[in-house]
Formats: C-alpha cells, structure tokens, sequence
C-alpha cells in the first residue's frame, strides 16, 4: 500500500459531491432550502435540459455581503450553527455548509447576491480548487441567484448515470411540489427550456404560518389543491392531535381514494420533508384495518416537536431523521390516525367526503335502548324538501335476524356471534335522530337492483352499499365483543410445534414472554436455539404456528413490537362478518333499512368496508341540478 497522505481539496470536495448530489434534483434542493432559510417569499427555478446543462435559483431573501461570498463556497462555512448546542436542536432546513462547495466541484458555479441594505450586488465565480475567489461588483436586486452550469462535466463517468430530460424534470417538479407543501406562505416558478412548468403564487396576506393559521386556510386548501390536485382534496379528511410535546396536523385521504403506489404520501417533521421507517410503519398500522394490503393511503401530515428531540444529522442529504423517543412519536402518530379514520367523513354531521371537521369517532358501542316500538312519534317534522319521515324505531327482530350465524363455529365463536346479535336487538329499535333533524345519512326511501339503500339526506342523496355497510358493522361489533372478553382464550397444541432459531431470536421472545401471552401465543425455550410453541389463541386454530412467529419476530426485531396475532384474529372476524352479512338482492323492508343506516352512523370506520371499498356516497341537491341541468 501507498503511505497515507492528505488528499487535495478538489478532490475532498468531489467526494463530498457523491454524497449529496446524486441528481440535479439534489441541487434544487440544497439551493430552494438555503433560499427559505434565507426568509425568501418567492423562489424562481429555471432548467434547461432538464437541470443537466444550467439550473437557477432565484429568491428575494436577505442575501449576502461581499465579505460571506468567499465564505459561502468554502467547506463547512456556514451561518445556521456555531455550537454543539446549536447542532443539537437545528431548526433550520441546511446547516452543514457543504452543498455550495460541493456542487463547485462537479459544475461550474456563478453567485450573484445583494443585501436590501446594500447600494449594489456582488458576484462570484467557483471551479472547486483551493484558491478562494474574489467577489465582485455587480448588479442584482434584493436577494440571491445561483447558477449551475454543466453538471458532471469534469467528472463524466457520474454523467452516463444521469436519465432524460423528461425523467429529471419529473424529479425535480416532484420536489417543488414537496417543498411547497410546507411553505404555503411562499411563491414558487418553476421554468424549464424557456416553459413555464409550475406557478404556484404566494398568498396576498402574510397571515400564514406554514400551515398553522386558521386565517390562511382558504390559501392552504388552494396550496393543496394546486400540488395534488382536487380529487385529493374531495377525499381528504383534515387531522389535528396534540400530546406529550408533539403535533400533529395536515390531512389523510380516506380509503377508498388509496393508490397503487405510495407516490401521494407526504410527512414533515418540523417543516422539514422527510422519508421516515418508524413513521411509514406507524402509518401502515392506522390503515392496516381499512385498507387492502396491496394498496398505499395518501396523505399530507406536518409533525411538530422540541427540534432538541430529533436528530436531523443522521444522513448527509438530510432525507433521514432520529426521534430521541421512537416509540413515542410512532404510538402518538398511530392514535391520531387510528381516531381520525375511526370517525370518517360522517364525524361531528359532516355529509361529504370533502369535509375538514375534526371530530371524536363514532361510539365503538351503541347507546341504550329508547322506548318500545310501539311508542308514537310526536313532534317530528317532516325532513328537507317536503317529504314525510319515516318512523326510526324499527322492529328489532327482523333486522337482528340477520345477525344470524349459520357456520358451524367454536363454542367461542358462536358466544361471540350471539352477543353481537344481542346487541343488534338491544340496539337496532333506537332513535339517533334528535327531533327536527335529519340523521348524517338520512331516511331510507327504498332499494335499488337488490344491492343499494337509497336515502334522502339532509341536502340529497345517500347510496349505501347494504352488504359492504353491514359487513362494516358486524366486523366493528365483533372485534368490540372480542376484545371485551378481557382475556384472549388459548387453545393448547396437542403436539407442541418446535422451532430452531438464533441464539438473538430466543432472547427476544424471552424478553417479549408477557407481551405474547397476553395475547394468546405460549411460548417455551427448549434450549439456546430452540424453542416450543404449546398455546396459540382459539382464533387462530389452523394457522401455520412456524410461519406466524417467524414474522413475530420480524416486528419485534425491527420495531420493537408487533400486531401480527391481532391482524390474524381481526382477518378471522373479517370473514366471519363477510358470511354473516346480507347478500345481494336480500329484500329489506324501510325499517330493516332505515337501521341499517342508524348503525353505520354509531360504527367506527364504517365509511368504507373491510376490504377498503366504500359502502356510501351522497350526491348532494346541487350535483343533482347539474345532472338535470335544473337553474341554466
């Protein structure tokens, strides 16, 4: 080998490039994030051939004097830190002072900058050699431009890795559109060739804080409608939590509007856009019960926290964070989508799928039984448009009886199907509907080819799914029932089933005894890499116990815990519920109907089916006049 010796900064520069310029979206982005540390209000981006032969950048921040120009294109100058304590709760989107230099060492770079303070611009010129330039006079208005020029021309082998000028352009409007999400308050242009890609202006009032100011809602909904378009905004439900010194707030499409890839999902920790494991994970979870497994939920979610608790230096292009307390950020992001899906579009009234009310969910439970059906309705108007209601407190025993169930299933199963049907004829009778109003989906008015409930809303028409809205509601009643039980019943394995693991493997179910017991799954240790499973839970009599703990261990080791026995037990009651419910062109009569809907409205996610369909639309009286072309 060769003796050590110091490399020349040139090169220390161009190593320093591969980590954080992969692409000339990587650029953009150092670039667009030091403009809105720069307290920038609109930021131009102009391309040509699709960022590989010029990219600028151009804000009307604070700028620069003529005395930090040399500074900004050395290594590891920046003004965002000065101190370990600084470094600890960073609160700005770059601080590393590396971007600059770097992208000096694989292109040629030209800065222009001007303080508003300042009678005229400086510019200057860097080739990523070790002699520091020389700023000069030149004209320029507030603010600072950056110019790109041949990207990879002296390094021409990273040059072949680079796609086409379509695929580039596509990744780097993909990062605007990022970047604009969470600075709503900001103007961005987007130019490539000489077109114009992207205009999203800035709000007219400065009332907006990135999202948080209720004034400035109207300008973030347009923000959003903008960058992902209408359709997801019709299907997004607007989430707000707080606890423990975090916040979460933004919007979650419901599930019905999943997609086929995870190109809609947006997260933000402290404004900072991020690709995080234990956050995707946390998201998974929330949906896991409403969402088909091949499909991905959309979603645009802004975290905020103490900046001292996460540690945002963990990757050198910034793309990775580190929460101090993982498990924490991932149970409270967990329960705020859990609730908010839980409630739907039907939380607090709301009658469209568009709806940004934030309300608790449905009762999991329905409440006590009103007065016998014999009991006369007095006081009740008739509903919107004229029509006369329809009696609510319907015969319990028809509707119950198709809470049946025919399947010949354990003594467990069957105790659990008959006290969910006992419910049902406890609760089906009752009148949610307060007097003078109309319930979130309406009265029944009839049935349509045998598979759909129509219903007459407060301002249209409601079509409900019967089978999937049924299936819904007896999945929910199941689960609730299960789970009040207190104790999952174990079932002992006539023939225990041995399993040979790592010696790290049996110390991990060791350490996870109580939790998996809990649960229904005994598990004994046999020797250092060999364990015995004895007890599984009476649900998941059948299953295959080896492949059901490997994947237990899976969970455990990558995040700390695991809900694989609760996804086998609830796919168990989804099918269970499947059978039970009613089949297409089952004649209901209006009561049948009319408590159908009233327990959907008491369910938690019964806005979509188990399988993530939806199971009601509403057309509301104006989409109505359109069709009719009623008022034109």
């Amino acid at each position: 080998m060769s003796r050590i010796k110091s490399l020349p900064p040139q090169l220390i520069n161009q190593i320093a490039a591969g980590e954080v310029i992969e692409r000339p979206a990587s650029i953009v982005k150092e670039l667009v994030e030091n403009s809105l540390d720069a307290g920038a209000r609109q930021i131009e981006v102009l391309l040509e051939r699709g960022g590989a032969k010029r990219i600028l950048v151009r804000d009307d921040g604070c700028g620069m004097s003529a005395e930090e120009l040399p500074l900004a294109v050395s290594r590891h100058a920046t003004s965002k830190i000065a101190s370990l304590a600084d470094l600890e709760s960073v609160a700005t989107l770059g601080f590393r002072g590396e971007a600059l230099p770097s992208m000096a060492s694989v292109a040629r770079l030209r800065i222009l900058s001007r303080r508003a303070d300042a009678d005229h611009g400086f510019a200057i010129t860097a080739d990523g050699s070790d002699q520091t330039p020389a700023a000069e006079p030149a004209a320029h208005a507030p603010g600072t431009s950056v110019e790109v020029l041949d990207l990879f021309f002296n390094t021409p082998a990273r040059r072949k890795f680079l796609r086409t000028e379509k695929t580039e352009l596509g990744h780097i409007e993909q990062l605007i559109r990022r970047l604009a999400l969470a600075h709503a308050r900001v103007g961005f242009r987007l130019e490539h060739n000489g077109r114009s890609v992207l205009d999203l202006r800035a709000p007219s009032h400065g009332d907006i804080n990135d999202g948080q100011a209720s004034d400035g809602q109207a300008s973030l909904r347009r923000r959003l409608e903008q960058t992902l378009g209408g359709d997801f905004l019709d299907a997004a439900l607007m989430l707000e939590d707080q606890a423990v010194g975090l916040r979460l707030f933004g919007w979650v499409a419901q599930p019905a509007f999943s997609r086929s890839q995870a190109d809609r999902q947006f997260f933000f920790v402290n404004g900072r856009m991020v690709r995080d494991k234990l956050v995707a994970h946390a998201v998974r979870q929330a949906y896991q019960d409403v969402l088909h497994h091949s499909r991905h939920p959309a979603y645009v979610l802004f975290l905020e926290l103490d900046p001292r608790q996460v540690d945002v230096n963990v990757h050198p292009a910034k793309q990775e964070v580190r929460f101090r307390e993982g498990r924490q950020v991932h149970d409270f992001i967990f329960r705020a989508l859990h609730r908010r899906l839980a409630g739907g579009a039907m939380a607090a009234g709301a009658l469209s799928h568009g709806d940004d009310s934030v309300a608790s969910p449905p009762p999991e439970a329905p409440p006590p039984a009103q007065p016998p059906a014999s009991a006369p309705l007095a006081g009740r108007p008739p509903p919107a448009g004229g029509q006369p209601s329809l009696p609510l407190r319907e015969s319990a025993g028809a509707y119950a009886a198709n809470f049946a169930w025919q399947q010949p299933w354990s003594a467990a199963e069957q105790a659990l199907a008959e006290a969910v049907a006992g419910d049902d004829q406890t609760a089906a009778g009752q009148d949610q509907a307060a007097a003078g109003e109309v319930p979130p989906l309406g009265f029944a008015l009839g049935q349509l080819n045998g598979v759909y409930v129509l219903a007459q809303g407060a301002d249209g028409l409601v079509i409900v799914d019967m089978h999937a809205a049924h299936e819904r509601v007896c999945y929910e009643r199941m689960k609730t029932a299960w789970q009040a039980q207190g104790q999952v019943r174990r079932q002992p394995l006539l023939v225990p089933v041995s399993l040979r693991l790592s010696r790290a493997e049996a110390d991990l179910l060791e350490t996870h005894d109580a939790d998996l017991q809990a649960l229904g799954l005994v598990v004994s240790r046999l020797g250092e890499e060999q364990v015995a499973v004895r007890e599984i839970p009476a649900m998941l009599q059948g299953a295959d116990v080896e492949q059901l703990l490997r994947d237990l261990l899976s969970d455990l080791a990558e995040h700390g815990q695991s809900a694989r026995l609760q996804q086998q037990a609830n796919a168990l009651l989804a099918t269970m519920a499947c059978h039970g419910s009613v089949r297409a062109n089952r004649r209901l009569s209006l009561p049948e109907m009319n408590a159908l809907l009233r327990a959907m409205e008491s369910t938690a996610r019964s806005d979509q089916c188990n399988h993530g369909r939806p199971t009601w639309v509403k057309l509301s009286r104006q989409e109505l006049d359109r069709l009719f072309l009623r008022g034109q």
